[in-house]
């Protein structure tokens, strides 16, 4: 078994600044990329920033420079530091991780259960 908790949504005011957290656990032999996508109310889930073993990000356009997405392999845990955040940063927030358990040979892509974020204007 493999679960992705999130954490460190909330309610913010416009400008303000939230810490999201998520940990793999479970029989986990590697993983490989790590991100965070969103589902704004009546919208599509979209990508906001992903990260791979290595460090290399990538970001939606929209969160450039506010944004900063950082992972501790040791830890399988990835994180997503927003600032300057904006009433249409609210969202659903879901932490996604190409896993390999134990005794499979390939990665599989695996969900968080998501974690609320409002920002208030």
């Amino acid at each position: 078994q493999v679960q992705l908790v999130e954490s460190g949504g909330g309610l913010v005011q416009a400008g303000g600044s939230l810490r999201l957290s998520c940990a793999a656990s479970g029989s986990i032999l590697s993983i490989s990329s790590m991100g965070w996508y969103r589902r704004a109310p009546g919208q599509q889930r979209e990508s906001v920033a992903t990260i791979t073993t290595g460090g290399s990000t990538n970001y939606a356009d929209s969160v450039k420079g506010r944004f900063t997405i950082s992972r501790d392999n040791a830890k399988n845990t990835v994180f997503l530091q927003m600032n300057t955040l904006k009433p249409e940063d609210t969202a659903v927030y879901y932490c996604n991780a190409q896993i390999r358990r134990y005794y499979s040979i390939k990665h599989e892509e695996f969900w968080g259960q998501g974690t609320q974020v409002t920002v208030s204007s």
